[in-house]
């Protein structure tokens, strides 16, 4: 007869089933024989049961994370007391060289009243602006060279134009001369797409920017006459804007956002770089319309400065002002084209000296269409002419 509490013979135990898991290493996964753990044991084996169970039941590989772009460095933090930074447009500074081995930017007190602050990053400013300490970021585009290739110009039927190709170098002054209806001013307005808004026009040739042509598919209106600003004969600012508006009337009409303290420098740079700060610092918001005529004319320079051109066109800006108004309109043109490439039309010969560098001579015979008679330095052409009719124009036998 069998003994009650004879002890059950003894079952072996299972060996523990060895189960293929993705990585360096394998896990072996405990039997449902096993023993339970007890609680002292649980934070041993259950924080490998579950890295375990995250290496066999993983049934997806994240891909590595692209590498971020490297961030573009902040500026130096603006000194006590100063306001935060802005960004605004071309200094204007006519020798803009920061010393050999010094971090400080060097901008003249002329350019918006900016001084040199020792300890400021190259491309950074500070000083005062209108009563204010101001930290300024400064851009300035680099010059552009204006390149015009076998341009025709008609006005329905009547071709006024024929095959003119010009380069402006940039950084200098280039003069347009020679007598009415010889066709200066219609190739000044092609440069900046002016001509087509006429409804008879139509032209051919190209207009090149960097290399690049402004009258392409591709490239927009006001993209190009952005980079290629144009002061006009007659001044004609808005008469019904205060000076401070008309000044960044350009910046609203290119969709430009900009803040109070951006606004207020580059209104009073602007208008220092075109001579009339100082004339009408104390009545910013008196009308445009109430200035005289060459603070007018000063006034649609400094409102095209304030979209940064690369190119400023000008079609005969002194011919309606007085001698006075004349010698400041050429003074700031000098004191320009150290920023921005300048073509001139202009009737009068001793101003085409005082200010190009280079200069063109149009002349369109009885008719037939203008042309382009000699082009060269400046000194060279009034001097030493090589056609007998820039000789003869120059020196007024005709025009």
């Amino acid at each position: 007869m069998t003994d009650a509490t004879a002890t059950p013979p003894e079952v072996p135990a299972e060996p523990p089933v060895e189960l293929p898991v993705e990585g360096p290493s394998t896990a072996s996964i405990v039997p449902a024989s096993a023993p339970v753990a007890t609680d002292a044991d649980k934070t041993e084996v259950l924080p490998a049961q579950k890295r375990r169970d995250k290496r066999v039941f993983s049934s997806t590989v994240k891909a590595p994370k692209p590498p971020k772009a490297p961030r573009e460095p902040k500026p130096p933090k603006p000194p006590k007391g100063a306001a935060p930074y802005v960004r605004v447009g071309t200094p204007g500074a006519r020798d803009w060289t920061p010393p050999a081995g010094s971090p400080a930017a060097w901008v003249p007190p002329a350019s918006g009243g900016l001084t040199p602050l020792p300890g400021t990053a190259p491309g950074y400013a500070a000083g005062t602006v209108r009563g204010q300490a101001t930290t300024a970021v400064l851009e300035r585009p680099p010059l552009a060279a204006l390149e015009a290739k076998n341009i025709s110009a008609w006005f329905g039927d009547h071709q006024v134009l024929d095959r003119v190709s010009l380069t402006m170098p940039a950084g200098v002054i280039t003069s347009l001369i020679g007598p009415s209806g010889c066709g200066k001013s219609t190739f000044l307005r092609i440069l900046n797409r002016m001509h087509e808004l006429v409804p008879s026009a139509s032209l051919a040739g190209e207009v090149l920017i960097d290399h690049e042509d402004i009258y392409s598919a591709d490239r927009k209106l006001v993209d190009a006459r952005k980079s290629i600003g144009m002061v006009f004969q007659k001044p004609n600012p808005f008469p019904a804007m205060s000076i401070y508006d008309n000044v960044i009337a350009g910046l609203r009409l290119t969709g430009t956002q900009v803040g109070r303290a951006e606004r207020d420098f580059l209104v009073e740079s602007c208008l220092t770089k075109a001579g009339l700060w100082k004339e009408v610092r104390d009545r910013l918001r008196a009308p445009g319309g109430g200035l005289s005529g060459g603070q007018q004319q000063r006034l649609c320079i400094a409102r095209s400065l304030a979209v940064t051109p690369r190119v400023l066109l000008m079609d005969e800006p002194c011919s309606a002002l007085d001698p006075t108004s004349t010698r400041v309109i050429e003074e700031t043109m000098l004191e320009l084209v150290n920023d921005v490439t300048i073509v001139i039309v202009t009737h009068n010969m001793q101003q085409a000296q005082r200010v190009s560098t280079q200069c063109a001579f149009f002349l369109a015979s009885q008719g037939k269409p203008g042309g382009i008679v000699e082009y060269g330095d400046t000194e060279a052409m009034f001097s030493k002419p090589i056609d007998s009719r820039t000789y003869d124009y120059v020196n007024g036998v005709f025009g």
